[in-house]
């Protein structure tokens, strides 16, 4: 077996519930490629974080981003820095349409509306993105 491609996940997301429906998603896609990839993830939960670093760094390191918008900070992950995180490796994940279409207008591709009243349904068709995404990643390998 050859070495495994490492894969950097962001999750920007507060809501607990929805953190552990798509955790459990990524452990899952884990297993499914354990052959071939590594996934590695970081969990920030307030937009004061994506201020104070990842706008920070010099350079992205994150293969993929999920990213929603309202945080219980008070804030909106939208302040992340859509010229060094470019919207080909982010998910959007905003239960506020309008909000979505934020990320549209900032050249976000891939968006799934969250519906709190069927995060499952939710979570599977964010899984269809990650997997895509991925088996992207591994071709570029």
């Amino acid at each position: 077996m050859g070495r495994l491609k490492d894969i950097r996940i962001l999750l920007l997301e507060d809501d607990v519930e929805t953190l552990s429906l798509l955790l459990q998603c990524l452990y899952k896609l884990q297993k499914h490629f354990e052959d071939r990839l590594s996934i590695a993830i970081t969990v920030l939960s307030e937009y004061t974080q994506v201020e104070e670093y990842l706008n920070k760094v010099s350079r992205n390191v994150f293969d993929i981003i999920l990213l929603d918008r309202d945080c219980f900070a008070s804030g909106s992950f939208h302040v992340l820095d859509f010229n060094k995180y470019p919207p080909n490796k982010i998910i959007g994940i905003s239960s506020i349409p309008p909000y979505n279409q934020e990320l549209e207008a900032k050249g976000v591709k891939r968006i799934v509306w969250k519906d709190y009243q069927n995060l499952h349904a939710f979570v599977e068709q964010v899984k269809g993105h990650l997997e895509e995404m991925l088996l992207q990643t591994l071709g570029r390998s």
